[in-house]
């Protein structure tokens, strides 16, 4: 798999959430232990059964549930203290390849409020269904 897109030849199509804002207690530092403004990221490849030249059945059951990534995303950084946030990232992938349709994962974890001249600092982890 190359890259984030969507491929109809491999069967692939991309689902994604944008900005998910938490508050979570996510850091090594003392006062991290409070909650602060985490912003996710969640990029997936799912099976596309209509590609790569129809239109599939109008029917939910058949794609990935946006509400389910948003609720296991949400759950995962707001369960207790993190220390990292690439171990946040990866809770987040490995939870949402329990959905068989999604192949991989790429999920970005940024904390916006830790330096005042820096727009946001994080991390971005990519996880592939086993074979």
């Amino acid at each position: 798999m190359s890259g984030f897109a969507p491929d109809a030849a491999a069967g692939l199509r991309r689902v994604f959430i944008r900005r998910l804002e938490v508050q979570a207690r996510l850091g090594i530092y003392p006062h991290e232990a409070e909650p602060q403004r985490v912003l996710i990221d969640v990029d997936l490849l799912a099976r596309d059964d209509a590609a790569p030249h129809g239109v599939g059945a109008d029917d939910f059951a058949r794609v990935v549930d946006y509400e389910a990534v948003v609720l296991a995303a949400r759950a995962a950084a707001t369960e207790g203290h993190v220390l990292l946030a690439e171990t946040l990232a990866e809770r987040i992938a490995v939870a949402v390849l329990a959905d068989s349709r999604v192949q991989a994962a790429r999920v970005t974890v940024e904390k916006p409020d830790i330096f005042p001249d820096v727009a946001g600092v994080g991390v971005t982890v990519e996880r592939l269904r086993a074979p």
